[in-house]
């Protein structure tokens, strides 16, 4: 069996902007996962990026080489 190969996710698919440039805006502007997403777009629309860029902001990383999910939505009471 051959392996798979190794995955590297560094952009926000949508907006086609790479995390690597995202960071430096976010870190500037003191923004949260809401604040990017309002000013760029980014994890606005499919919201696959979204775990990512929650990541990103969380410890600065820009590459990431595995699969990260949104938990589940929580319904309202």
């Amino acid at each position: 069996m051959t392996p798979s190969p190794p995955i590297d996710i560094a952009r926000c698919i949508c907006r086609g902007v790479p995390f690597a440039a995202l960071l430096p805006l976010a870190r500037a502007g003191g923004w949260t996962l809401d604040d990017l997403m309002r000013e760029t777009g980014c994890g606005a629309q499919c919201g696959l990026c979204r775990p990512y860029l929650r990541r990103m902001l969380a410890t600065g990383e820009t590459t990431f080489h595995e699969i990260l999910t949104e938990p589940p939505a929580t319904p309202p009471a």
